[in-house]
């Protein structure tokens, strides 16, 4: 039995790179990986100090060397890429970064160490980028993964507001913002109160999704079977918490409590075993790299709270989480994976 509709080889369309600075000029770095990947979109932070997170792809901000912070809600190139490095080309396994005019703290600050989380956009591993201009207006617009999604994030990049989140666990009247620990927010206006189709989806007269005449974009998630999943648990505040079933090994967990609560990232190169506590990093803080107490497990078929931490096991409180695969769980050949 398959788990995968074929893909085998996730590494084909998401992987996790780390490195550490030397304080040096531009560069180029290149996958750990046994599959060639050229990325369309690279989300980086440092580890080890306070520093943004940066976020290129390769339909807008390459190409105007201006990055994105998901930390933070100004408009592109507003923390400074030019003094502090961008990704100026994205390669057939990896990408090469520019040092700074003032210094090279995105990349390449001495002493720190990184992560970038990498995808490849195609339909085939569900993941688009659309690039569009606002008009204040109610109106749909296309999209190519030929499948619905099933998370949404969007940012308006030419002002100063705070990145849109759409999941299917809360609903098309809601939002949360990534940069930002609030809960999440009725906002009719975001999404139009439509839920997104396998061909289109809806924005309404909301600045933060279609502002007029402001250039957006929105990144589409839909799931794949062994490949990625986007859900929602309820905590129960028990050591022995809930399971989260993926059908597969998770490579990358992003999750936020509906609550007011930060959001959190682990990954299998900065923990490749679960132990007693998690390490975690905060798309809504510049804060460096954490441990989450009372952690989550990652297991060869998804993953599972083991505490009571109200960052993922709250008695009643609902969870929303985007995973994706570092192998599936029975790949088409029939072929187990182990867990971490």
């Amino acid at each position: 039995m398959s788990y995968t509709n074929g893909l085998d080889n996730p590494e084909l369309y998401f992987q996790v790179k780390l490195h550490s600075g030397d304080g040096g000029g531009g560069d180029s770095l290149t996958f750990d990986g046994d599959e060639n990947m050229q990325p369309d979109m690279v989300w980086s932070k440092s580890r080890t100090e306070a520093l943004n997170h940066t976020l290129f792809d390769s339909v807008t901000t390459a190409a105007s060397n201006k990055e994105l912070a998901p930390n933070e809600s100004p408009a592109e190139g507003g923390a400074d890429t030019a003094g502090f490095g961008y990704i100026s080309a994205f390669g057939s396994d990896g990408f090469t970064w520019v040092a700074g005019g003032t210094n090279t703290e995105n990349f390449n600050k001495s002493s720190q160490t990184y992560v970038h989380w990498c995808w490849k956009e195609s339909a085939t591993a569900g993941f688009d980028i659309v690039s569009y201009t606002g008009n204040a207006t109610n109106r749909t617009i296309s999209h190519s993964l030929s499948a619905v999604p099933k998370m949404m994030v969007t940012k308006n990049r030419e002002e100063t507001d705070s990145w849109r989140v759409y999941h299917e666990g809360m609903g098309n009247t809601k939002v949360m913002y990534l940069n930002i620990t609030e809960a999440s927010e009725t906002l009719t206006t975001a999404w139009n109160s439509t839920t997104p189709t396998s061909s289109v989806f809806t924005v309404g007269t909301d600045n933060g999704t279609n502002r007029d005449g402001d250039g957006m974009i929105a990144y589409l998630f839909s799931e794949k079977q062994g490949f990625s999943k986007f859900g929602s648990w309820t905590g129960n505040g028990n050591s022995d918490g809930p399971f989260i079933h993926l059908g597969f090994r998770p490579a990358f967990l992003l999750w936020k409590s509906t609550g007011s609560e930060n959001w959190y990232i682990n990954d299998n190169k900065r923990e490749p075993f679960n132990d007693d506590a998690m390490s975690v990093l905060y798309p809504n803080l510049t804060n460096a790299e954490g441990a989450l107490s009372d952690e989550i497990d990652m297991l060869s078929n998804g993953f599972k709270m083991k505490g009571t931490n109200s960052a993922h096991n709250t008695d009643g409180q609902e969870y929303i989480y985007a995973a994706f695969a570092e192998q599936p769980f029975v790949n088409s050949k029939g072929v187990p994976c182990n867990a971490r």
